[in-house]
């Protein structure tokens, strides 16, 4: 029988391969030529985290394993699209789909091959092995600088939002690594770190006003790269002196810090969420966009970027002064916006948003709703914004938890009441890579 002439459709991340995917690939040459259906980056991130090798490399891979004919982009979870496209002989999958968020898929795939006569081939699924559980595994063996910096860019090109949380020390970033939430099949995890200067200095006892060394908080960040593997992006408050800016700018890149955020106020640093900012002052647009152009100067890897964060709204500027500064930002060579707000509901920066992309469409939008945080991340999405962080929730969080549980102490003159409070023993050492 002369099977050269069929054509075989499988489906693919491919960012792992294991004997699993082999079994598919063996299969499918026994019926003809492959066409693997490759996910794209932006398929792979909608259900899992952004794939160690970006598409063009998980390609070049495929095209070098025998029976394979032609690699064809697949931008979403459902194959049926392509299979209406290139219409194969067959399909291969793994049966594993048969019940779950996966069966509508399988169901889809059945009705488009029978409109044209194709055929379903399910071979029994490979247990044991997990190419999710094996990139976060490579990622934390294989991590670099350079690779972690880059990841951020690809973040943005890849994903329509990307969400990021504040990690003050190694444990907090170890538990924001690796905390996801399973709906439907897709599995919704932070894509990065937001090294906060508020919870920095909060966390070591100090006033955030800049009194924090960055040694300190470059040494923090060290740590918490020892034992991650995901981006982070740096509060780099007002920038401090533009002589100390090239040096601060290589020391984050040497660490692997993807971004830096500075923000366009002057004098003593204050927090932008005081109720009362009448003694705070915004910084001349003009000094402003040339500290930028010197930060951007400065840096060697064009995977790093720096953020200009506008006070407008903060210092009751209104949009117009917004949005001219947003323009002279990013006329200085600024990568991205953050438009602050400490409104309680995300009109402002949705009156922002609007008119910013509507004339800086490519140009990366971040935001921070910790006082309108009734928002949700589509609505954040659909209107333009491309990095969301929760700046200062995870401190936020411990403070309370330690308190209770030092104030149950008290009461009942020993720790059996503070039981119910605190993590158990056995899953604090799971959380820690190496601790058995």
């Amino acid at each position: 029988m002369n099977n050269k002439k069929k054509t075989v459709y499988i489906g693919l991340s491919a960012d792992a391969l294991h004997h699993g995917h082999m079994g598919l690939l063996e299969k499918g040459r026994e019926y003809g030529d492959l066409i693997i259906g490759l996910f794209t980056d932006e398929a792979i991130s909608t259900f899992k985290r952004l794939p160690y090798l970006n598409y063009e490399q998980r390609k070049k891979i495929l095209l070098n394993f025998k029976g394979v004919k032609k690699v064809v982009p697949q931008p979403v979870h459902d194959y049926s699209i392509n299979l209406k496209k290139f219409k194969p002989d067959f399909m291969i999958h793994g049966d594993d789909w048969k019940t779950g968020y996966m069966k509508e898929f399988r169901d889809n795939c059945i009705k488009v091959l029978k409109s044209y006569g194709g055929k379903l081939i399910e071979v029994k699924y490979t247990k044991g092995v997990s190419s999710s559980a094996f990139i976060d595994q490579l990622n934390a063996i294989t991590i670099t600088p350079d690779i972690r910096r880059a990841t951020l860019k690809r973040l943005i090109n890849t994903k329509k939002i990307s969400r990021f949380i504040e990690s003050h020390n190694p444990i907090s970033a170890i538990i924001a690594e690796n905390t996801y939430y399973n709906k439907n099949g897709i599995r919704v995890g932070f894509d990065g770190f937001w090294s906060s200067s508020l919870t920095d200095s909060t966390a070591l006892g100090k006033p955030d006003n800049e009194s924090l060394a960055n040694s300190q908080r470059l040494l923090s960040i060290d740590q918490i790269f020892d034992v991650t593997s995901k981006p982070l992006i740096f509060d780099g408050d007002t920038g401090g002196q533009i002589d100390h800016l090239d040096m601060k700018i290589k020391s984050m890149e040497r660490l692997g810090i993807s971004a830096v955020i500075f923000e366009d106020k002057t004098g003593l640093k204050q927090n932008s969420l005081f109720k009362n900012t009448s003694n705070q002052q915004q910084e001349d647009k003009d000094k402003f966009a040339k500290k930028l152009k010197i930060a951007k100067k400065a840096q060697r890897s064009d995977d790093f970027m720096v953020i200009a964060r506008i006070e407008s709204f903060i210092l009751g500027k209104g949009l117009n002064d917004a949005l001219n500064r947003a323009d002279s930002y990013i006329g200085s060579g600024a990568d991205g916006i953050m438009i602050h707000s400490k409104s309680d509901t995300p009109d402002e920066i949705f009156s922002f948003s609007k008119k910013f992309k509507s004339k800086h469409s490519n140009i990366p939008l971040v935001c921070v709703p910790s006082t309108y945080n009734q928002v949700k991340e589509k609505q954040l999405e659909e209107r333009g914004f491309n990095i969301v962080i929760y700046a200062n929730h995870m401190l936020r969080a411990a403070y309370p938890a330690m308190r209770k549980v030092a104030l149950e102490i008290l009461k009942n003159s020993r720790s059996k009441e503070a039981n119910k409070y605190l993590y158990p023993i056995n899953d604090i050492l799971n959380l820690i890579p190496g601790a058995k």
